[in-house]
């Protein structure tokens, strides 16, 4: 079973230090025609790739790996594509659990086919759930399960509680604060823009938010949206965000650290002064990963799919058209310019 054509491809340069630019990737198509095989036995799939997410952690792979990133996942390969989260078709299947046309989302290469070996941890999607296909890249994938889990697993919230998101109009933060609404938390997000403040109130419904570009003073800022303190902070951000935050916890709080998007590409990191507040309150604070949680994904969609149906979840994206365009995409979701979650389309379905 084989398929002839052309791929193309985003491949990774060389390792990057700082924040990536769009010179680090390059595209690249197969100046012959290459053909894609799936060997009879493999198990294997060949997949059209339609949409590609990307997300902050595709920054930190690819720096060069260390033993702490390495726990997580292992680094891009100069000369070779980069990987991430996409919706696909299959186009040639040597395994029973997936057909042609099915679609199907999993970890892929950055590239228009990609043979899939593990398919252990793809997906086949329901066709009879009526929701755009970008959603299992989205509030049905990897961001949807984050939220989720970090905030109904790591965090136990109860109703009435106060709860602070940071980087909360992207693709984790906008659905972290719209269940803690939906379970009756008084909910309060920042993020870095005018456009992206007036989102967080008037579309996912937000009790305040504020800009944090805007604001001299993160504590005042805090202090002024919560003056009887923080309950749950659910962290995107780090730094002098979660410094600022930790003086404004209360008694037994909850800290769920999903991202820390401001340290990542610095050379010389935030040092976090208030670190002895997790004392002094009691505070139980606790990274992750998505990982750490799929056994929790069909727990998941019976919780969100209705949420879904009866329109009471808003889910913001922010698509761009064509594989020539992801790295214009991925420095641009790492400098916040992105409203919602970043998708690339690849293909049409």
């Amino acid at each position: 079973m084989e398929t002839t054509v052309k791929n193309k491809q985003v491949i990774l340069r060389n390792y990057v230090k700082g924040i990536p630019k769009e010179s680090d990737l390059m595209i690249v198509t197969a100046s012959d025609i290459m053909e894609i095989k799936v060997k009879p036995g493999s198990g294997a799939i060949l997949v059209k790739n339609l949409y590609l997410s990307c997300d902050p952690y595709i920054g930190i792979f690819m720096r060069e790996p260390t033993p702490s990133t390495s726990a997580l996942w292992d680094a891009f390969v100069p000369g070779k594509p980069i990987a991430g989260f996409g919706v696909s078709k299959v186009i040639t299947s040597d395994n029973p659990g997936f057909a042609k046309g099915d679609f199907v989302w999993g970890i892929v290469d950055w590239e228009e086919y990609s043979t899939i070996n593990a398919t252990g941890s793809f997906f086949k999607i329901d066709i009879n759930i009526n929701v755009p296909l970008t959603y299992y890249i989205g509030i049905l994938g990897m961001p949807g399960l984050t939220a989720y889990a970090g905030f109904f697993e790591i965090c136990s919230p109860k109703t009435g509680e106060t709860m602070f998101v940071s980087a909360a109009s992207g693709a984790v933060g906008q659905l972290v604060g719209q269940f803690a609404k939906l379970m009756g938390c008084y909910v309060v997000g920042s993020a870095g823009s005018k456009q992206k403040v007036d989102i967080l109130l008037n579309k996912f419904g937000f009790n305040d938010a504020f800009n944090y570009k805007e604001e001299p003073d993160l504590d005042t800022a805090l202090k002024r949206c919560f003056p009887k303190g923080i309950d749950i902070y659910f962290d995107n951000v780090g730094g002098k965000m979660l410094d600022a935050v930790l003086l404004n916890m209360r008694t037994s709080g909850r800290i769920s650290v999903c991202g820390m998007i401001s340290q990542y590409h610095l050379e010389t990191r935030d040092l976090v002064q208030n670190l002895p507040d997790i004392i002094f309150k009691r505070i139980r604070m606790q990274g992750f990963a998505t990982y750490d949680f799929i056994d929790q994904y069909p727990k998941f969609l019976e919780f969100v799919l209705p949420y879904i149906k009866e329109d009471k979840l808003t889910y913001v994206e922010d698509i761009v058209e064509g594989l020539e365009n992801c790295p214009g995409a991925v420095v641009g979701l790492l400098h916040g310019k992105n409203v919602g979650k970043q998708v690339v389309k690849v293909a049409q379905e």
